[in-house]
């Protein structure tokens, strides 16, 4: 008796948790399609200046147009290419640094302020010498895509690789367990979660550095897409370039979580 009590309130838990999901999805939906119909319509009659802030409507025939003259997947696949370089160079730089880091003590104590230092001061500053070192190209796009996300995944995944159980770390301790050996048994599978925050949070500085880097120095990608729309006061060309950014890279971010959730299931 007691089990079937038990199995049906389970049942309706289970039920009230697809229910609110479900609650929350459209909710999402519905914000989303009241966002883009309150802008088409402002710019319709007048609320909003459509020369300022475009319309849905201008950005579909602005896509058109662009899939037309094949320039569209060219500058699509330019940007999507840096940022996935920049994300993988980066995530495995983090990764392998922030070991080292953890490796060493010593280390870690002396490079902490200039982490900070560097974290901390504007990227967009160091362009012109970013520009000069690597040359106005690819190069200096990387450059900056990495600038941007490598302070931050190493001090995200170093920031996880401290927070390690250290009743486990004392345990292997206790059996004269290298320091190797804690880093691959006890502290590395600990910080997966966080390895996979610091990740998500790449995503996007690897987006930031990489539209930083074409503003700086570019002749194809979004980030040119949206500089030469503002250049020639074509603010559905901009619009159009956001919104294609925003698009991608949450595709990116969702493409991330999902292995998130496979990895964290499969522990």
């Amino acid at each position: 008796m007691f089990d079937e009590i038990t199995k049906h309130k389970y049942k309706e838990f289970l039920s009230e948790e697809k229910k609110h999901k479900r609650i929350i999805f459209f909710a999402k939906i519905i914000i989303l399609v009241s966002f883009i119909l309150f802008w088409e319509l402002s710019a319709r009659y007048g609320l909003s200046d459509p020369f300022l802030t475009s319309s849905p409507s201008a950005i579909v025939k602005t896509i058109i147009n662009l899939i037309r003259t094949n320039a569209l997947f060219i500058h699509i696949i330019v940007t999507t290419a840096e940022t996935l370089i920049g994300f993988v160079v980066g995530t495995i730089s983090g990764v392998a640094i922030a070991c080292l880091l953890w490796y060493f003590p010593t280390a870690s104590k002396v490079c902490e302020p200039y982490l900070i230092t560097l974290n901390a001061l504007p990227k967009i500053a160091l362009g012109p010498i970013i520009i000069v070192w690597a040359g106005a190209n690819f190069n200096a796009i990387i450059f900056m895509t990495l600038l941007i996300s490598l302070i931050v995944t190493i001090i995200s995944i170093y920031g996880s690789f401290t927070t390690a159980d250290n009743e486990k770390l004392t345990l292997m301790k206790t059996f004269n367990a290298s320091r190797m050996q804690m880093l691959t048994k006890v502290v590395l599978p600990w910080s997966v979660p966080g390895i996979f925050n610091a990740l998500k949070i790449n995503v996007g500085m690897s987006w930031v550095g990489v539209i930083m880097g074409e503003f700086l120095v570019s002749k194809a990608g979004l980030g040119y897409l949206i500089i030469y729309g503002s250049n020639v006061f074509n603010l559905s060309l901009v619009m159009t370039g956001v919104l294609l950014l925003a698009v991608i890279a949450a595709l990116m971010y969702f493409v991330v979580a999902f292995f998130e959730r496979r990895v964290l299931r499969n522990r």
